[in-house]
C-alpha cells in the first residue's frame, strides 16, 4: 500500500506540468492557488475603481447597470468610441489571478490587457506596454481569422492550444493567472495557454511580433488592468481579482 501511495503522489506531481503553444515547457506555479479572498473590481452599478486611460474618470460610453459593464459603441470616434477609450483600473497589480466574464457583439473586437504602465505622454495607448488576451468574434471579425489574433490568444504572441470560445452574443469566461513570471490563461474553465514572461524566449516572441516597435512592451512586472475600447460593443461582468 505504501508503494502504491508513492506512485500516486509521483503521478500527481508529473501531471502538474504543462506545455505552451510556443514550445516552452512551463510548470504551473501551484503556490498561486493559495486560498485568498476574491476582491470585486466591479460593483455592478458604477465605474468606481476605473478610469479612461490618461484621464481621471471613466468615459460616459462605459455604462454600468444591472451587474453589467457595457461599452456603448454606437457613437464612433475614429477606431475607438466617442467618450469611451480604454478602461483602466485605478490600482496596479503584480502577482494575481483575474477572473472576468465577457460577451462581444457581432464582428466585434476588444481585449483584456494587463501590466499596463499608464504614461500617456510616453505611451499613447495601453497596448504600447500591456499584454493582451484577445476578445473577439472569431467568425465575423477580421482579426478572428489571423493566427495569434483569435479570442483567448495572447495577442500577436501565442495562440491558445484549443478552441473553447463561444460565439458572439454568448458569455465567455477568461482567467489570467500570473505569478512570479509564470502566466497561465484559462477560457471557459479550460487551461489554454501557459508561458513564462521576461525570459529570452519571451523577448524573442516580442521581437517577432508587431510589438517590436515599442521597446517597453511586455517589460513591466506591475501595472494596471485594462478593458479595451476597439470601437465595438462589448459587455463584462463578474470582474474579480486575487492578489497573490
Amino acid at each position: 500500500m505504501k508503494n502504491f501511495l508513492l506512485l500516486v503522489l509521483a503521478a500527481m506531481i508529473v501531471s502538474g506540468c504543462h506545455s505552451s503553444k510556443s514550445g516552452t515547457d512551463v510548470a504551473t506555479d501551484s503556490s498561486a492557488f493559495k486560498d485568498t479572498a476574491w476582491t470585486p473590481l466591479f460593483d455592478g452599478k458604477t465605474t468606481k475603481g476605473w478610469h479612461t486611460y490618461g484621464k481621471t474618470e471613466a468615459g460616459k460610453a462605459w455604462k454600468a447597470q444591472d451587474g453589467l459593464l457595457h461599452l456603448d459603441a454606437s457613437a464612433k470616434g475614429d477606431w475607438q468610441t466617442k467618450n469611451g477609450g480604454d478602461l483602466v483600473t485605478d490600482a496596479e497589480y503584480e502577482n494575481f489571478e483575474l477572473s472576468i466574464e465577457w460577451k462581444i457583439s457581432k464582428a466585434g473586437n476588444s481585449g483584456i490587457i494587463f501590466y499596463v504602465n499608464e504614461d500617456p505622454k510616453k505611451y499613447p495607448y495601453s497596448w504600447h506596454t500591456g499584454i493582451e488576451t484577445q476578445v473577439a468574434d472569431n467568425k465575423e471579425n477580421e482579426d478572428g481569422h489571423i493566427p495569434k489574433h483569435h479570442a483567448g490568444d495572447l495577442y500577436d504572441l501565442i495562440s491558445i492550444n484549443k478552441e473553447v470560445v463561444k460565439p458572439a452574443g454568448e458569455w465567455n469566461k477568461t482567467m489570467v493567472l500570473v505569478n512570479n513570471g509564470v502566466l497561465n490563461i484559462f477560457v471557459n474553465d479550460e487551461q489554454v495557454l501557459t508561458t513564462k514572461l521576461w525570459t529570452d524566449n519571451w523577448k524573442k516572441l516580442v521581437a517577432e511580433s508587431k510589438f517590436k516597435e515599442w521597446p517597453d512592451f511586455g517589460t513591466f512586472k506591475k501595472g494596471h488592468i485594462v478593458l479595451q475600447d476597439h470601437g465595438a460593443d462589448v459587455w463584462f461582468k463578474d470582474i474579480k481579482i486575487k492578489e497573490l
